[in-house]
């Protein structure tokens, strides 16, 4: 015979947005690198949910920061750099390096990029500039092309370095504070 109450973690309203926000952050993945399948998290219900299949597979594991929320109505987008691929609902300390400003379909979209903090084979990247040009390049091919096979324009604007990141991610949160309490 059950207990009779189910417990439930909010992955977006029940974490703090991470260690000591902004410069170190929680990501929530969605996406694990080498996968098609787009995961979204659904606060309503409570779950990850199947959003659609991919044309393309993703190169890096993709989330969001808890407690933040963009433009779009949604957590704040995390690109996150690890060497093994981490799996849906997995939490992960990270420390921002940089962000994407981009254009989704007409809507203004920004990612920013973490490194995990456990990771040694990020430990030396700090900024921008540490990043291996191949991997800002695959980054802006990815997300310039991503959804071209559905019909959606995607544009890479710029690369922004870890100080502009910290600062959307502080943005993020005050936004969260003042539309979600």
């Amino acid at each position: 015979m059950g207990l009779g109450f189910a417990f439930m973690v909010d992955y977006w309203r029940d974490f703090p947005s991470g260690p000591e926000p902004p410069s170190s952050i929680y990501v929530v993945t969605e996406i694990q690198r080498n996968s098609r399948n787009k995961y979204e998290y659904d606060a309503r219900m409570g779950v990850f949910k199947l959003n659609r299949v991919l044309y393309t597979y993703y190169p890096c594991d993709y989330g969001f920061i808890p407690r933040t929320l963009d433009d779009d109505g949604d957590p704040l987008d995390a690109v996150l750099l690890i060497n093994e691929p981490t799996f849906t609902g997995c939490v992960t300390v990270a420390r921002p390096v940089a962000n994407i400003k981009m254009v989704d379909g007409e809507q203004m979209d920004d990612k920013v990029v973490a490194v995990s903090t456990t990771d040694p084979f990020y430990r030396h990247i700090k900024g921008l500039g540490d990043l291996p040009r191949s991997v800002v390049d695959e980054l802006t091919y990815f997300y310039d092309n991503y959804k071209r096979a559905e019909g959606v324009a995607t544009e890479v604007l710029k690369w922004e370095d870890v100080e502009e990141a910290r600062g959307i991610i502080e943005w993020a949160i005050e936004l969260y504070k003042s539309k979600e309490g």
